[in-house]
Order: structure tokens, then C-alpha cells, then sequence
């Protein structure tokens, strides 16, 4: 079977199990779910930090424990602590990545690793629980985003790249799949134009600043497995490497979506 067969069926396997609960698991099982899925991403980043093995499933524990636990310590304050883990996510996101980026910095040292991963990884898990409350529809359609700028540049970056993107953190990536996925995200901007009727301007310029963010979340994960060593992030999933490799531009979309749609509602 070649590499690319592989991939196709663990992508198509990944969503037969992820939309079925997206759309009919209650709101305790999803939360538990995502606690699960964002534990195994912490413990790929661990150990991209180079944490010993037991250091590192401590930490993933700790995570997603602590997401399932800190709802209920926080009780009434926890929609106040939810928005702020979103307002940091954020600010990570326009601010501290690009940098990092740009500066090249390895920020090798465990304990500055760890931070970052709980900036990236638990910010998701709010992000995937409030949109789930929204409405499973909600979800799968900001998640979409994604996947579809994902797809389109594989594909697009294949058939046609030429220029690369960021060569030193990520030499795979090329402008031309940058610009096939921006093609795929105006026609699916112009599908929900169609079906919600919201103004295509508008839903384009959104979709577009989406992208920049799940390219600069997928950039930033490639950095920090290049400063590690790593060609991917773990082997869970054949043809796709880890599930921090696949959640990579989810945990910088997601909390952006999300603090929009906080701030929207906040007005109404």
C-alpha cells in the first residue's frame, strides 16, 4: 500500500470515529474524549522536549487531568478562567509564535517547553468544549477550516510547489500549496455563504485569517521538531505521524475561533 494510500485511510478512520462523537457524544464523554486526545498530544510534546518517558507521561497526566478537574474546583469562576486561558492563547498566537519563529529561538530548557505546552494544548481542550456547546455543526465547520487548508495544500504543494515556504523550519511546505489551500477555503466560505447567508466578504477574510493561523500553528509545531530532532511528532497514526502532527494547526485556530465567537457573543 503506498504512503499516500496509508494516509488517505488513517485520515478516513480519524473521522469516522471523530464526527460521530462531535455530533451525539454528550457533553461529559466529549470533554473526557478531548482530555484524552489533548493528554497523548501533551505527551508527544514532552517528549519532543526531551523529557524521560515517565517525566513525560507525568506531564501528559497532569494535563489532562488537570482540564477535567479545574471545571469543577473552579466552579462559578470557571467562564472567567475559561476566557482567559483563550485571551492567552490568543496573544500566543499574534504575538509569541510569530517571534519565536522569526528569532529562531529553541527555548530548550524543559521547563519553558512545558509552559509552552500547556499554552497550546489546554486553551484547545476550552476551545474544543465551547464550540461543542455551540453546537456540533459549529464545531465541525470552524474544524473544517483545517482540514480543508490541510488537504488542499498537500495536494497543491505535490502537484505544483516550486517555492518554499519556510525552508529552514519546514522544507515541505511551498507557497503554491499556501495558495491551493486559499483557493479550497474561498469555495467552502462561498458553501456556507450559500447555506447560513452570511456576507462571502466577510466569511472569506475570516477563513483567510484562519489560515494564516493553522499555517503558523503547523510552522511552529515543524520548528520545534526540527530543534528536537524529530521528523514527526510520534507513529499512533500511519502515515500521518503523531497526534500533535495531526491537532498541530487545530491548537491555533480553535482558541482564535473560539475568542471570537466570545467576543461576538459578549456584544449581543
Amino acid at each position: 500500500m503506498s504512503p499516500l494510500s496509508i494516509r488517505i485511510m488513517t485520515a478516513m478512520l480519524l473521522l469516522a470515529v471523530f464526527v460521530p462523537a462531535a455530533l451525539w457524544a454528550p457533553a461529559w464523554l466529549w470533554s473526557i474524549l478531548m482530555a484524552g486526545v489533548i493528554g497523548m498530544a501533551a505527551y508527544e510534546w514532552a517528549s519532543m522536549g526531551k523529557f524521560p518517558p515517565v517525566s513525560a507521561g507525568i506531564y501528559a497526566a497532569l494535563l489532562a487531568l488537570g482540564a477535567l478537574v479545574l471545571p469543577v474546583l473552579l466552579s462559578s469562576d470557571w467562564p472567567v478562567f475559561r476566557a482567559a486561558l483563550i485571551v492567552l492563547s490568543i496573544g500566543f498566537w499574534l504575538l509569541v509564535a510569530p517571534l519565536w519563529l522569526l528569532a529562531r529561538w529553541r527555548a530548550e530548557q524543559p521547563f519553558l517547553r512545558a509552559l509552552a505546552g500547556v499554552a497550546v494544548l489546554l486553551p484547545t481542550w476550552v476551545a474544543l468544549l465551547y464550540l461543542h456547546e455551540r453546537g456540533p455543526g459549529f464545531l465541525l465547520g470552524v474544524m473544517a477550516i483545517a482540514w480543508i487548508a490541510d488537504t488542499a495544500a498537500y495536494f497543491a504543494g505535490r502537484r505544483f510547489g516550486r517555492h518554499k515556504l519556510a525552508p529552514t523550519i519546514s522544507p515541505g511546505k511551498t507557497w503554491e500549496g499556501v495558495a491551493g489551500a486559499l483557493a479550497a477555503l474561498a469555495l467552502y466560505a462561498a458553501a456556507l455563504s450559500a447555506v447560513v447567508g452570511m456576507p462571502l466578504p466577510a466569511l472569506f477574510f475570516a477563513v483567510a485569517g484562519l489560515l494564516y493561523l493553522s499555517v503558523l500553528g503547523d510552522l511552529f509545531e515543524s520548528w520545534i521538531k526540527r530543534v528536537s530532532g524529530m521528523k514527526d511528532s510520534g507513529d499512533i497514526l500511519p502515515g500521518h505521524g503523531g497526534v500533535l502532527d495531526r491537532i498541530d494547526a487545530l491548537t491555533s485556530t480553535l482558541p482564535v475561533a473560539t475568542g471570537i465567537l466570545m467576543w461576538l457573543e459578549r456584544g449581543t
